[in-house]
């Protein structure tokens, strides 16, 4: 089947509703995805149905009307090719999202996605997490931090709180390791902000992998000691994990195609 019906299908099996203009957008987005994934590393997953259940469906599990509501602000931390945040902004266009990666290369494939969708208030930032949530600019600016398979949940706490207003939220898509991770985080978040913590379980569409997506409520400021200066979350991440154990599972991190 071609994208666009498995878009379809996987549309309706997770029950997600989406107006043509979206089916067309998500098109175009897959499109453009694996043209330019001839020319540089920007996923593993290019075959039709894996695209619109591992990259679109996946990305739109984040999604929670709660959260999202109105016209809110998200930042995507480690993008990559765009997910989860170019696929939420499809699916609930009030967005105002700014996606953020660290290779040059990838955010301008993401602002040539931007402009071949028509997509509004979307701003693509070369910059790594660790510089830019100390730029005023963006340093708890946002009322939602989003990021999928960019490291375990103590390391990504610290690129994302920081970036978070008071009251906003830190979504953090995790693989099977997503109970030992949240365990992992505790004692983190109250050190970056955070506190109360939520974890759905997510299921995709014809996959049995385990999968989730966890909640952070930010409830207070983050200290100007957060986040550590560029490499140091990862060398030294808080709460000790070990180096071994960094690899996201379930969901690809970017070494390996996410």
């Amino acid at each position: 089947m071609s994208f666009m019906e498995e878009m379809h299908k996987a549309a309706a099996v997770y029950g997600i509703e989406l107006t043509e203009r979206q089916f067309e957008q998500f098109n175009c987005y897959f499109e453009l995805l694996i043209e330019w994934n001839e020319k540089m590393n920007l996923t593993a997953i290019t075959e039709p149905r894996e695209v619109a259940v591992k990259h679109m469906v996946d990305s739109l599990s984040a999604y929670d009307a709660k959260i999202f509501q109105g016209e809110k602000s998200l930042i995507d931390v480690g993008t990559g090719a765009g997910f989860p945040g170019l696929p939420l902004k499809i699916f609930h266009p009030e967005l105002s999202l700014t996606l953020l990666d660290s290779l040059n290369k990838r955010v301008k494939f993401l602002q040539t996605i931007v402009d071949a969708l028509g997509l509004t208030n979307v701003c693509c930032v070369h910059a790594r997490a660790e510089e830019a949530a100390r730029q005023k600019i963006y340093r708890e600016s946002f009322d939602i931090a989003v990021s999928r398979a960019v490291a375990r949940m103590p390391i990504l706490a610290e690129y994302c709180l920081p970036f978070v207003r008071r009251g906003g939220y830190f979504l953090a898509l995790k693989g099977m390791k997503y109970e030992e991770e949240a365990q992992e985080v505790k004692p983190v978040l109250r050190l970056l902000g955070g506190n109360s913590m939520h974890i759905r379980p997510v299921t995709l569409p014809g996959l049995s992998d385990v999968r989730a997506v966890i909640y952070v409520k930010k409830e207070k400021t983050t200290s100007l000691a957060y986040p550590r200066k560029a490499g140091m979350p990862e060398k030294n991440p808080l709460g000790k994990i070990e180096k071994k154990d960094f690899a996201p599972q379930g969901r690809n991190n970017k070494q390996s195609g996410k």
